[in-house]
């Protein structure tokens, strides 16, 4: 019966993957499971091509990523468009968990409410997914409190009828590689989100101007500037222990609760969200949680897919990471491959990352003509 309701649905830039209709085909999403990776080296999404990994370092993966794929046009010739997200989880998985199965359909109710895609939309999907996280917090708090103080950063790609939409809530990063001189193949590097991190003294402010009379809303613990000196990012879904006072006490672990009371969420779940009109010079678009930024630079990174073919080259861009982050600590790589899930945070974060190659002129086809279809995430379990 659901089913066959979401059948009726017409979304104006999405139809769900399970749908076969006017030639269309749907796409297997399965991805691979290698000791702690998983990965889906190479695909075909509406737009162009894409390369997905995550790598696990945690005692459970936090890190989360999807891809959907379908048709994007409110006309049978339109263009076609592609969603992706980078789930940046903390103090758990279940956060980024919930996001993986939730936000993609919000946007989708949303869009085909007021057939479009805008900014205002993503926004609210966003906060719809928040209030969603919020309410099973609260169901099982008693049960399981833990809830309270898991969190997700939270990065979001749309591309729809030649638009690019980028929003973010958290330190996840999109970068975009532009064709700076056709000549000689010269590609720069653009970052296209803002990121939230106490580490940038533009969110310190906006923290102080939020919280005028909170002399303690970021402190420097560590030489690591943390809100209320606990968490380094001011914006994620998730979090409850620092959106709702009713979460700051028993039974929610004493590390976690605020000696301080609060009557206005210390951190916020809205997104900041560019809008580009994607052009010709634009090449492809890296999406990676902060574990891949926290040890390559936007222009290594678009040098590193710029060198390599498409297919494995998220897997390859994922590998340069932890190769400086073997050898910041004067490892050989060999040696921090055999290092352990949990054991191996101490050399690296969980790092997802999405690659995606841009045709935005050409959408790609089935061989029957049809639109392609597609659903791809990245596995919920531990690897």
């Amino acid at each position: 019966m659901v089913r066959a309701t979401l059948k009726k649905i017409v979304y104006p830039c999405w139809k769900p993957s399970f749908l076969e209709e006017n030639g269309g085909t749907k796409v297997g999403s399965g991805g691979h499971v290698d000791g702690l990776w998983w990965y889906k080296d190479y695909g075909k999404h509406v737009n162009g091509e894409f390369s997905m990994a995550v790598i696990q370092a945690n005692a459970v993966v936090e890190d989360q990523c999807q891809l959907e794929s379908g048709c994007l046009s409110l006309s049978e010739l339109g263009p076609r468009g592609t969603f992706v997200g980078i789930y940046d989880g903390h103090a758990g998985p279940e956060a980024a968990r919930f996001i993986n199965d939730r936000l993609f359909n919000n946007i989708k109710k949303y869009t085909s409410e007021c057939e479009q895609v805008s900014a205002d939309i993503i926004r609210k999907a966003f906060l719809e997914t928040e209030e969603e996280f919020l309410s099973l917090v609260e169901s099982e708090w008693l049960s399981n409190p833990r809830m309270a103080s898991v969190g997700s950063c939270c990065l979001v790609g749309i591309i729809c009828n030649g638009v690019l939409y980028i929003a973010n809530a958290g330190d996840s990063r999109a970068v975009l590689a532009r064709d700076q001189d056709k000549s000689i193949g010269a590609l720069k590097a653009v970052r296209m989100s803002e990121e939230h991190n106490a580490s940038f003294e533009s969110v310190r402010e906006e923290l102080h101007s939020l919280h005028p009379n909170d002399p303690n809303i970021v402190v420097l613990k560590h030489n690591v500037w943390r809100v209320r000196g606990l968490i380094q990012i001011s914006r994620s879904i998730g979090d409850a222990y620092l959106k709702k006072a009713d979460f700051n006490r028993s039974p929610l672990l004493p590390k976690f609760r605020q000696s301080v009371s609060f009557s206005e969420p210390i951190l916020k779940a809205e997104p900041a969200i560019l809008v580009h009109k994607l052009t010709p010079e634009d090449q492809f678009l890296i999406f990676a949680s902060d574990g891949l930024w926290e040890h390559l630079s936007d222009q290594e990174a678009v040098d590193v897919v710029k060198s390599s073919p498409p297919d494995g080259v998220a897997r390859k861009l994922v590998k340069a990471a932890v190769v400086e982050a073997a050898r910041k600590r004067e490892m050989r790589f060999s040696d921090l491959e055999k290092v352990d899930r949990g054991v191996r945070r101490h050399f690296h974060d969980d790092i997802a990352v999405i690659v995606l190659f841009l045709n935005c002129h050409s959408p790609t086809q089935t061989s029957s003509g049809g639109p392609m279809m597609l659903s791809v995430k990245s596995s919920s379990n531990t690897y």
